[in-house]
C-alpha cells in the first residue's frame, strides 16, 4: 500500500493511506499491524478520512519501508484472526451526537417558527408522557421534573427552552448509553480467547482452516508452538510442552503425551500435536469456569449513579421551590424561571462524560477498565494485595549460584547439570542451560540414556555412577543421596531467599544450584508510591514457601503476607478485609488468583497473565510494568475529584439561577440560557485529560542491589 506523508517531525509522521475508502476492518488491520512493528509507540488510524499518525522511535527509515510493503493479505496471515474492535460502535455514537446535534441547530435557525414549534411539540410529547406516568406511580423522579419543565415551556410558550431542554437530555442519553456500551464491548472481547478458527484434520488427514464454531465433539485439530488449545481434548498424536499457567497458576510447563488430557487455555511451549476435541465451544473445563465467575459477578451488588439518584432527590426541592415562588410572589414568570434550572442536564452528563474521557484516558496507557464503578473503587481502596510470581516477580526462572559439595567444582558441576538439563526443555531446565552458556561452559554427552520422573527430576548414569538432579524430596528421600558430615554445615548455611536444585552422583551430595525468581525492580517504588496515594495496607499471598514469601515481604516493607495458600485461601482473606471495612484491589495474573479477583472490590490482572485471569479482572494493564497502577489510581482520584468538583458547581450555580429567578432578577429565557450555557462548559470540561499525559509516576531509580526470588 502507498502511504503519503502529510506531517513529518522526528519521533511522530501523519500519512494518508492511497486508496479511494477505507472500511472499519481494515483500519482494524491496519492499525494492529502498524502496532507490532519495531520500534513503533502508539498508532492511530482514521477510517473516514484514511490518515495515519504513528509516533515512532529508532530508524525513520526502516519504519517508511515496512509501510510501503503493507498488504491487507499479508497482515492478515500474520496478524491471524483479529478480535472485532469498539471502533464500529464508537462511529455509530459519534455519528449520532454529530446528527442530533446538527439537526438540533438546523431546526432552530433554518425552520420558520410555526414548523419548529408544531416538531417541538412532537419531540417533547415522549418526556412529558414519562413524566406524567412516573407521578402517577407516585415516583418524584427527575423524569417528572423533565416533563413538568418541558411541560410549562410549552404552555407559556417558550418553545427553543422546551427544545433545548430535550436536546440536552437527549445528549446525556447517548452518552450515558455509549459508556455502557463500551464498557460491555471491553469485557465481551475479554472474556474470549480470542481464536476464532482453527486447523481441523479431513478424512485423509490434511488440515483446513475451519471456524471454530462448527467444531464437535470427536473431531481432531492440529495445535503448533505458540498457539493457545481453543477446546479441551485429549492428545492423539504428538509429544508437546504445554504451560497450563491459565489453569493451574504454575509457570513451569508440563511434558504432555498421546493419551494425555489437556485443556483449553493451555499454550503449547514447544512441539505440534493432533488433539481428539471432546468438549465443543462453550462446554469445556475453560468456558465452565468463565460462567461461573461470571454468576458470581453478578451476585455482586452495583455501585449507585450517584449523579442520578442526587438529581432525583432535589426533584421534591425544585418543586417545592416553584410553588413556594408562585404562593409567595403570585408571578407565574417568576415559577417558571425557577424550573427553568434542571439540575439533572448537567449532573447526568457530567458523570458519562468524565468517565468517557477518563476510561479513554486509561486506554491511552494500555489499561482496559470495564466500568467507571472500578475507578471510584480504585479511588476508594485502603487496601492492595498482590500475588507473588508473575506480578511482584518475573516469573522468569534464573541460576542464582552454584555451591559445590563434595570438593567438586563449582563451574564443572554447572556443567554437568547443564548437560543433563538440556534434554528436558522447560523453564527451570533452561535456566541451568543458559546459565551454563552464559559462563561459557560446553560439554559432550557423557551420560548413559537420561529418565525424567514427572515433577521430581532428572535420573541417569555418568562413568558407570548414578547421578540425578532435582528437588530435595525427589534427591534426598526417593534416591537417599547422602551429605557428608564435613559438607553438613555448609549446606545448612544455604540462602532461604532461593528454591534449590540438588545434585547428586554416586549417592553424595556434589552440587547445590539455587533458582530464583527475580523481583521486578520497580517493585519496592511501587509500594512507597502507593502508601503516598493512600494505601494503607500492602500484602503479598503466594503459594511459594514461607521463607522466600518472608524474604520478599521484608524486602518490599509489605504490612502482611501469607505463604503456602490456596485459592480459596486468598478469597477467604479477602473476605476477613471486607469484613473489616476495608476497600481491596487484588492484582494477579493466574488462574488461581480468580477467585479472589473475583471477589476483591476491583480485581487487577497484569501483563499477559493467564487468560481466565484478564477476563475475570475489573481492570487489565496491558504492559508488564506495574507502576501503570500507581498511574490508575492517581486516574481515579483525579476523575472523583472531578465529578464532585462538577456536583458543586452544579449546586452552586444552579442554586444561584434559582435564587436569581424567584427574586424576578432574571427572565425564564435568561435562566434557561445561563443553565445550558453552564451545561454546556461544564461538558466540555469534562473531556479534557485529568492528567498530564507525559507525567512521571514513579522515580526510574530501581533498587540499589536486585535481590533474586523462586
Amino acid at each position: 500500500m502507498r502511504f503519503r506523508i502529510l506531517h513529518d517531525i522526528p519521533g511522530r509522521m501523519r500519512l494518508r493511506a492511497d486508496v479511494r475508502s477505507m472500511s472499519t476492518e481494515q483500519a482494524d488491520i491496519l492499525e494492529a499491524w502498524i502496532k507490532i512493528l519495531p520500534g513503533v509507540d502508539r498508532v492511530t488510524v482514521h477510517e473516514r478520512t484514511r490518515s495515519v499518525t504513528v509516533a515512532y522511535h529508532g530508524d525513520r527509515r526502516k519504519l517508511c519501508g515496512s509501510l510501503a510493503s503493507f498488504t491487507y493479505e499479508s497482515a492478515e496471515k500474520s496478524l491471524g484472526p483479529q478480535p472485532s474492535g469498539s471502533r464500529l460502535m464508537n462511529r455509530e455514537y459519534k455519528e449520532k451526537l454529530v446528527f442530533l446535534v446538527v439537526r438540533h441547530f438546523a431546526r432552530r435557525f433554518l425552520l420558520p417558527n410555526p414548523l419548529r414549534r408544531v416538531l417541538a411539540v412532537c419531540r417533547t410529547c415522549p418526556r412529558i408522557i414519562k413524566g406524567i406516568k412516573a407521578a402517577a406511580a407516585g415516583h418524584l423522579t427527575v423524569e417528572v421534573l423533565d416533563g413538568i419543565a418541558i411541560g410549562t415551556s410549552l404552555v407559556t410558550g417558550d418553545y427553543t427552552t422546551a427544545g433545548s431542554v430535550n436536546f440536552l437530555l437527549s445528549v446525556g442519553e447517548i452518552l450515558d448509553e455509549w459508556t455502557h456500551k463500551k464498557s460491555v464491548d471491553d469485557l465481551a472481547r475479554s472474556m474470549s480467547l480470542q481464536v476464532d478458527r482453527v486447523w481441523k484434520l479431513g478424512e485423509n488427514d490434511t488440515p483446513e482452516m475451519t471456524p471454530l464454531g462448527v467444531i464437535v465433539p470427536g473431531d481432531r485439530i492440529v495445535v503448533h508452538t505458540g498457539h493457545v488449545l481453543p477446546l479441551d481434548g485429549i492428545i492423539e498424536r504428538g509429544d508437546v510442552m504445554l504451560n497450563q499457567a491459565s489453569l493451574t497458576g504454575e509457570s513451569v510447563p508440563v511434558a504432555k503425551h498421546p493419551g494425555a488430557a489437556v485443556y483449553a487455555g493451555s499454550v503449547l511451549e514447544e512441539g505440534s500435536c493432533v488433539v481428539r476435541v471432546t468438549h465443543a465451544t462453550g462446554e469445556n473445563r475453560y468456558d465452565r469456569i468463565v460462567r461461573m465467575i461470571e454468576e458470581s459477578e453478578r451476585l455482586k451488588s452495583g455501585v449507585e449513579n450517584r449523579a442520578g439518584h442526587l438529581a432525583d432527590s432535589l426533584v421534591p426541592w425544585c418543586l417545592g421551590g416553584s410553588i413556594l415562588t408562585y404562593l409567595l410572589t403570585g408571578n407565574t414568570t417568576r415559577a417558571v424561571s425557577v424550573l427553568m434550572v434542571d439540575f439533572s442536564c448537567a449532573l447526568k452528563l457530567s458523570m458519562p462524560l468524565s468517565v468517557l474521557s477518563a476510561m479513554r484516558e486509561a486506554g491511552g496507557h494500555h489499561i482496559t477498565v470495564k466500568g467507571g464503578r472500578f475507578m471510584e473503587k480504585i479511588s476508594e481502596a485502603d487496601t492492595v494485595i498482590f500475588d507473588k510470581t508473575g506480578t511482584l516477580t518475573k516469573a522468569c526462572p534464573t541460576v542464582a549460584e552454584v555451591i559445590p559439595f563434595n570438593g567438586e567444582d563449582a563451574r564443572e558441576m554447572l556443567r554437568m547439570a547443564a548437560c543433563l538439563e538440556e534434554h528436558f526443555p522447560h523453564s527451570v531446565a533452561n535456566a541451568v542451560v543458559k546459565a551454563a552458556k552464559e559462563q561459557g561452559l560446553s560439554h559432550r554427552e557423557m551420560h548413559s540414556e537420561v529418565e525424567y520422573v514427572v515433577a521430581h527430576g532428572i535420573a541417569t548414569r555418568i562413568n558407570g555412577r548414578r547421578a540425578v538432579i532435582g528437588s530435595s524430596h525427589f534427591v534426598f528421600e526417593d534416591e537417599g543421596v547422602l551429605i557428608r558430615p564435613e559438607d553438613q554445615e555448609r549446606f545448612q548455611s544455604l540462602s532461604e531467599s532461593v528454591s534449590w536444585l540438588y545434585f547428586g552422583i554416586g549417592g553424595v551430595l556434589c552440587a547445590a544450584i539455587g533458582i530464583s525468581d527475580p523481583l521486578r525492580p520497580e517493585a519496592r517504588n511501587i509500594m512507597e508510591a502507593l502508601r503516598r496515594e493512600g494505601i494503607a495496607k500492602t500484602v503479598m499471598l503466594t503459594g511459594d514457601n514461607r521463607r522466600v514469601a518472608g524474604a520478599i515481604s521484608a524486602d518490599l516493607a509489605l504490612d502482611d503476607y501469607r505463604a503456602e495458600v490456596l485459592p480459596e485461601d486468598k478469597a477467604a482473606y479477602i473476605r476477613r478485609e471486607h469484613e473489616a471495612g476495608r476497600t481491596v484491589i487484588m492484582v494477579g495474573d493466574g488462574i488461581n488468583d480468580t477467585p479472589a479477583l473475583s471477589l476483591s472490590d476491583v480485581g487487577v490482572a497484569v501483563g499477559s497473565g493467564a487468560v481466565i485471569a484478564r477476563e475475570v479482572a475489573d481492570v487489565t494493564i496491558e504492559t508488564e510494568d506495574i507502576r501503570e497502577l500507581v498511574w490508575l489510581k492517581r486516574l481515579s482520584d483525579a476523575l472523583m475529584g472531578r465529578i464532585h468538583r462538577n456536583y458543586r458547581f452544579v449546586m452552586g450555580f444552579n442554586g444561584t439561577l434559582i435564587a436569581l429567578g424567584a427574586l424576578g432578577l432574571i427572565t425564564p429565557a435568561a435562566s434557561a440560557f445561563l443553565h445550558n450555557s453552564s451545561t454546556i462548559l461544564l461538558s466540555m470540561n469534562c473531556l479534557t485529560a485529568l492528567l498530564e499525559k507525559e507525567s512521571a509516576i514513579i522515580d526510574d531509580n530501581t533498587l540499589s542491589s536486585e535481590r533474586n526470588y523462586r
